[in-house]
Order: C-alpha cells, then sequence, then structure tokens
C-alpha cells in the first residue's frame, strides 16, 4: 500500500492488544449515565427534601458521612467524576498536544493528579470525624458526648 491510499475500512489498525480508546469511549457513556443519577440524587435529597437548604451546615454533613449508604453514594460519586474528568483531559490533550514528549508528561501528571485526588478524597469520606477538634462548650462537643 502506497502513502497516497487508504485502507479498507473494515481493516483493524492493530492486529492485537487492548484498545484503550475504544474502553475509554465506552465509560465516557456510561459513567456520565451514572453520574446523571447520582448528582441528581445527590442533589435532590440535599437541597429538597426535609427543611431544604437551610438544614445544610455541618452536623448534616457530619450525619450524612455516619451512614454507609451515603459514604458509598459519596464515594462512588467522586470516583466516576475524577475518573470521567481524567479521562477527557487525556482525550483533550491527546487531541491538541503535538509534542510526543509533552504529551506523555501531561497524560502522567493527569492520572497522577487524579489518583491522588481520590485518594484523599475516599480517605476524607471513609475516616471523617465530626468530633475530631470540637472545642469543649460548643454545639459539636455538645453533640459528640451525647453520642
Amino acid at each position: 500500500m502506497t502513502a497516497d491510499t487508504l485502507a479498507a475500512p473494515r481493516t483493524p489498525a492493530r492486529a492485537k492488544g487492548s484498545n484503550w480508546e475504544k474502553w475509554g469511549w465506552l465509560y465516557m457513556r456510561v459513567s456520565g449515565v451514572l453520574l446523571v443519577v447520582l448528582i441528581f440524587g445527590h442533589l435532590f435529597v440535599n437541597l429538597m427534601l426535609g427543611e431544604g437548604i437551610h438544614a445544610l451546615d455541618f452536623a448534616f454533613v457530619a450525619g450524612k458521612l455516619t451512614n454507609p449508604f451515603w459514604q458509598w453514594w459519596d464515594v462512588l460519586m467522586l470516583w466516576l467524576a475524577f475518573i470521567h474528568g481524567a479521562n477527557g483531559m487525556r482525550t483533550i490533550v491527546n487531541d491538541y498536544v503535538l509534542n510526543q514528549t509533552a504529551r506523555r508528561v501531561l497524560i502522567w501528571v493527569i492520572g497522577i493528579v487524579a489518583a491522588l485526588m481520590i485518594l484523599l478524597g475516599t480517605l476524607v469520606v471513609f475516616t471523617f470525624d465530626p468530633c475530631l477538634g470540637a472545642t469543649p462548650g460548643g454545639a459539636i462537643a455538645d453533640a459528640c458526648s451525647a453520642l
């Protein structure tokens, strides 16, 4: 085949190995749908149920983060959103950064930052202690002593 001819439309670009672009594309679609459900569920519970936005304070968040259901809801939302965003940024870098070295560096930076943020966010959700550092005599200390 010469340089001025195109391959047949159904000719595979690679003979073996995983097609990362296909899996990235599929992930974006599936995670996007799941994120819509998770985010709107999160907003509905926080802003519309009970007293609505007026109930949002430290105690409300602390109460939600003691419930394993909401811990896993928030962690799933966190993981899906960060991986979705990092994959989108990777696609943008692949499309617009022409220098191969710069492209590799940027993709590694995106991956490392996303992984660190996922790790830190997961640690915060599962190790959150509202009583840590509560000043004696304050409302939080009173609530913690009742536990």
